[in-house]
Order: structure tokens, then sequence, then C-alpha cells
């Protein structure tokens, strides 16, 4: 029996180009095949992958790993075939080419199942930075480094760490990877265990790390709260910076946890007595106290009582006579004042305060210092269509009506003998301290004017008789002087008599004279006279002392009688 003939290398490359299809057919092209390591000379190593030539590889893509060993002769490695043979009969071999297509094997399944990859930062390009994924190349856009935006890279550099496959297409040879998306999620992690860990009224220390216009973000070893500027200080806190710095060890209480957000809100003034428990006692209503002014507004100034107390002065109640003035040109910041508690509410932390209540009120001050009949001088502040505005000691105002002005002519005209700015002498006619209004009158100063005061003028009480001069016929009724000098007064359009046809003003002329009757005095004391009122009270006397209707006589009758006994 013939014994079999040994293969030889022709009839295994016969074989394997059975099994492939041929070397021709390009079976191997652009693939990754293992081959043998038959030399190593002059930085090359010499592979046969079993095709009709051996390929050669530089030592330099065996060796980028510092973990990679040393390849020798009779090693088996991977390769990629680039081309089956070239001009010089050689087959183009790869390892880089290798590595990079097992890399994308790999990183295909480790995105499809959301897995984290590991590379290195091995280059920067424009717009980020490139990454070896184990032979494949990745793209790192700057703003996927880290959380917050990081200065100098250099220490991440040839680092191997985790990254976040964003995107990739095998087609065009593009990956997009994260390092920021596990920072973040392992950061979420770390949260999750760590506010589990944390209740609601813990008190607990942390770092700062940031301040910022409305608070603070303390680090509680590992997760960040916010301590808002009203929950540091029961006091007014402008800015955060006046209570804390960066880095300070702080001690604050856990107020509440959003574990949808994941947000921690803290508080320091917690961990201390509230000062609003004993306000109501200790700052009683009506109490003058002194505090200092923190803030101003357009609506009022914040005066701090004591530390953490603080009430409002409305702009309403800050002076006694500026008033619609900007609360700024009153007081000012740091400035010491004393106010009077006008109302507390404990439950909503307010206290209402009043400046001029700590203060006296001008208008009863200035009816002390200047009683009716009293005599001052001071300056036209202001000239209106019904008198002048005139500027008083103690900073009030005094109104003369155009009809105090002056004797004989009209208001109007009374009016334009006088100019703002102008220093002119008054009498003190009435002052309203409720209502914080002081008549004054010009024309009482006058030789023969009446004196102001007094239940009655120049003698004049009410119900007496006298005869009286028209001054001035108005529409609204007679302006009238008692006797040749006495008190001017006024008689109503209603009170120039008893019928309808007798009450029109144009039936007088200025300078007539008339009896009237006193029947009262305004509140600058002038009196007002009534022409009805004497004709009434005449009519009432007659039928007493000559008789009545109810015996049938006329009223025509009992007056007829009457004039005649007068005649007797």
């Amino acid at each position: 029996m013939a014994s079999a003939a040994t293969p030889t290398r022709d009839d295994f490359a016969k074989l394997l180009d059975e099994q492939l299809g041929g070397a021709d057919d390009g079976g191997f092209e652009g693939r990754v095949v293992k081959g043998t390591v038959t030399a190593i000379e002059n930085g090359m190593a010499m592979i046969d992958v079993g095709l009709k030539s051996e390929g050669r590889v530089s030592l330099r893509e065996f060796s980028r790993g510092e973990d990679e060993p040393a390849l020798s002769v009779g090693d088996e490695v991977e390769v990629f075939v680039d081309r089956v043979e070239n001009a010089d009969g050689e087959a183009m071999l790869s390892r880089d080419r290798a590595r990079r297509e097992a890399a994308w094997d790999k990183l295909e399944n480790e995105f499809g199942e959301g897995k984290r990859v590991e590379g290195r930062i091995f280059g920067r390009v424009k717009g980020g930075f490139t990454v070896d994924l184990d032979g494949a190349v990745a793209f790192l856009p700057g703003s996927q480094v880290d959380i917050r935006p990081v200065r100098d890279v250099g220490p991440l550099m040839d680092m191997p760490q985790p990254f976040q496959i964003l995107k990739m297409d095998r087609r065009r040879g593009n990956i997009v990877v994260s390092r920021r998306a596990v920072l973040e999620e392992t950061r979420a992690e770390q949260r999750s265990e760590l506010i589990d860990k944390l209740a609601e009224g813990q008190v607990i220390d942390g770092v700062v790390k940031n301040i910022t216009d409305y608070g603070a973000f303390v680090d509680l070893g590992g997760i960040d709260g916010l301590l808002h500027v009203t929950d540091m200080s029961y006091k007014r806190v402008n800015h955060p910076s006046e209570v804390i710095n960066i880095g300070d060890t702080v001690t604050v209480q856990i107020i509440r946890i959003n574990a949808e957000t994941q947000r921690i809100s803290l508080g320091m003034k917690q961990l201390e007595s509230d000062p609003w428990g004993a306000v109501a006692a200790k700052y009683p209503v009506g109490a003058k106290v002194t505090g200092t002014v923190t803030n101003i507004t357009e609506y009022g100034a914040f005066v701090e009582l004591e530390a953490g107390i603080e009430g409002l002065v409305h702009v309403s109640e800050m002076s006694w006579t500026k008033k619609n003035v900007h609360p700024g040109k009153i007081v000012s910041t740091s400035q010491e004042v004393e106010v009077m508690v006008l109302e507390v509410d404990s439950e909503k932390r307010r206290i209402s305060l009043g400046l001029k209540q700590a203060q006296r009120n001008p208008w009863e001050e200035f009816a002390e210092k200047h009683p009716v009949g009293s005599k001052v001088e001071g300056e036209v502040k202001n000239a209106t269509e019904f008198g002048l505005f005139i500027g008083l000691p103690g900073d009030v105002d005094g109104m003369v009506h155009m009809s105090d002005i002056a004797w004989g002519i009209s208001g109007e005209d009374a009016l334009a003998l006088h100019r703002k700015g102008e220093q002119v002498e008054a009498v003190v006619l009435d002052v309203d301290t409720d209502k914080e209004r002081i008549s004054l009158g010009m024309k009482q100063l006058e030789k023969g004017a009446p004196a102001a005061g007094g239940a009655a003028v120049d003698g004049l009480k009410k119900n007496d008789v006298v005869t009286v001069t028209v001054l001035e016929v108005r529409d609204g009724g007679l302006e009238v002087q008692a006797g040749d000098d006495g008190a001017t007064g006024f008689i109503k359009r209603s009170d120039l008599g008893r019928d309808r046809d007798e009450q029109r003003p144009d039936r007088f002329q200025a300078g007539q004279k008339i009896d009237a009757m006193v029947i009262g005095f305004d509140r600058s004391k002038k009196p007002n006279f009534s022409i009805k009122a004497r004709q009434i009270s005449e009519e009432k006397q007659a039928v007493e002392q000559y008789g009545s209707s109810d015996s049938g006589a006329s009223l025509g009758d009992i007056l007829s009688e009457a004039l005649k006994k007068q005649g007797e």
C-alpha cells in the first residue's frame, strides 16, 4: 500500500484558495486575519498570514500600549490585509488597522448596550480633543470635557479614563464621546446616595464653595446645598459676603430637600433664637424707640430696632410738613432716628413705625406760640385763585383767603397786589390742628380793622340788629361792614329777604346802608348778617306786643296797629 504523500506548501495554498475562493478574488483584502511572526529585522516584523508571500509591519504598530509585551518570532498576531500583493509581490498588512477594526467591533457593541468605554486623550484639535479608544480615534468636544469649564486639560492627557459614546458612524469613521456625561452620571449617583443619608431639620457642617448675590453654595461632603441670603440671619443682609466668605466652614440646618430635583435648601438663622418672639411686649404700640435706617425705597424707609428686627416707616408717616417727597430726602442710610411704634404684627413679622409721630405736631406747637389774634410774618410761598399761602415758623403754611387780603377791593384785585416770594404780615384768624390748617388775615391789620377772636367782634353779639354798609355786591351775597369802621361780615343771598324776589344781590349797591341781624360768626370770627332774620324777628315781636292772628286779625292789621302806636 503506497504511503500518502506529505503535503507541500503549494498543497496548503491550494486548499486555502479552495476555502476562500482564491487569493486573486480578494477574499483576504479588507479583513482582519491571524498571522505568525516569522522574522524581526530592521524595525520590521515579517508576518505570514497564509498568502503566497509574507507581509511586513513596522514594530511601532505593536508598541502603542505600555502594557503590551515585546514582539517575538513565532508570536501569533492579528493584522489587517490592505492588499494581497503589491508591486514587490508582498502582502500589505497593518497592525493599526487590525486594532481599529477590532476596536470598532467592540465599541459598536458597547454603544448599543449604553456602556462606558475607556480611552486616553492624546491630542488637541479645533473645537475639542482626540481620544484613543484602544485603536479607534474619537472626537471629544470641548464642552464635554467636564461639568464646569476646564482651563488646563494637561493633567487629563494620556490618562486612562471612562467616556460615554454620544454618536458613532462606522462608514464615515466618526465617533463622538463625552467625559462630562460620565461625571454627571457619577455625580448624580453620589448625590442620590448622599441625599438618602440627609434629613430635613438635620444640623450639619459644610464648606462655602461659591457666593452669589442671592446666597451661597455650601459643600456638604460631595453634594451642594443653597444657603439663601434671607436664611443667613434674622437681621438684614444686603450681600452674603457680609456674613460668610469662600472657604469658611459653617454650621447649617437642612430646611428642605427636593428629592426630584435633588436640591437642598439650607439655613443659618434657624439655629439662632427668633427675636420676633418677644417683639409685641418689647415694642408696644405708642412707644418711642431709636433705630438705624438700613434701607430706603420709594414707599418708605426700613429702620432696624435691634439685630433681626426691622420696621417700616411708610412715606406718609415720615414728615408732618413734607408731603409727596422721596424718603431719601428726609432720611439717609445708617442714620439714627427716633420713631414711634404704630402697629405690630408678630405673625407676619411686620412693624409699622412713624417718624413724624416721634416729633411734636407743628400745628399744635404753632397754636401754642401764636394764638388767634397774634401777628405773624412770612414769605408768600404760592398764590392761587382763592388766596395766598404764607410760610410760617415751624415749617408750616398758613392761608390768607382772597376776601381777607384787603378792604374795599375785590378778592381778585387784592390777589393781584402780591407775588410769590414777597414778605408779608398777617394776623392769625384760626388754627385747626386736626385738619392741619391755619387761617390768616392781612386786611385785619389795616387801621380800623376789627380784632380777631372772642365771641363778639367790636361789641357785636349774636341776634344784635345793626346798620351795615354794603362794601361789595357778589353773586352769592353782600360783603358788608358794621358801622363806619366796624367788623366786616357777609350776608348770603338766601338771607337778603324773606321773599324770593328780595333775594337778589343786584337790588343793592355798594355804599348802601341797611339793617341786618347778627346770626353768628364763622371760623375766622367774622360776623354773618341776615336781613331775613331781622324781618322774622320784627314780625315775631309785633305779634307778641300787639295781638294775635288767632283773634281773626290779619298780620297786616297787627303790623298796621303796631306802626300807629309807634307813631304816637
